[in-house]
């Protein structure tokens, strides 16, 4: 009994500091799927960031600097160090992504972030599409939306725009329907 009962106690305490497992894609149109470890220790540090926001717009500002924080560690771990902001500046590297890679996998990183209840001001609600001449999909984006207020305000996250590591861009969805983002 007493050994059934060590067993349980190290199983538990296993699952408790177990790394979170996201997959990153990469290769353009999510072509390669990479299974990406977070230790409890990266997330406490993701943790502690977030929770300094004291507001809506101060957690879209943390949030920010914690999802290119996410990249760089995945970048450590896999070929998207090598991926630049926008389509033409890592053409033919490995590791290089698309806008459907970084909207796939930043969505991927807010849910874990929401799972463990580290936003506190914003919900995940999936993934949008800007349209080119309002006929052809042309972008896509993560986006988040405020819990609270009246009309419940929408954002992106859109880490498509910079370089591995760097802070994801974070604007209105409405105003990023309309083409508003960094110059890449």
């Amino acid at each position: 009994m007493r050994g059934l009962v060590f067993a349980f106690f190290t199983l538990l305490t296993a699952t408790a500091f177990a790394d979170e497992r996201v997959e990153i894609c990469h290769g353009y149109g999510c072509l390669v799927q990479v299974d990406v470890a977070y230790s409890d220790g990266q997330l406490g540090e993701i943790r502690r960031l977030l929770f300094s926001a004291v507001d809506a717009v101060g957690e879209r500002e943390m949030l920010a600097l914690a999802i290119g924080r996410m990249y760089a560690w995945a970048g450590q771990m896999t070929d998207i160090h090598n991926d630049r902001g926008g389509n033409l500046a890592d053409a033919g590297v490995p590791g290089k992504m698309d806008c459907i890679d970084h909207s796939s996998s930043t969505a991927r990183l807010l849910r874990l972030l929401d799972a463990r209840g580290y936003l506190r001001w914003h919900r995940v609600v999936g993934i949008e599409v800007r349209n080119w001449a309002y006929l052809f999909p042309a972008h896509y984006s993560a986006v988040i939306e405020e819990k609270e207020g009246g009309e419940a305000a929408r954002f992106v996250v859109d880490s498509w725009f910079v370089d591995n590591g760097q802070p994801a861009v974070i604007l209105p969805l409405d105003e990023w329907k309309k083409g508003a983002g960094p110059d890449v």
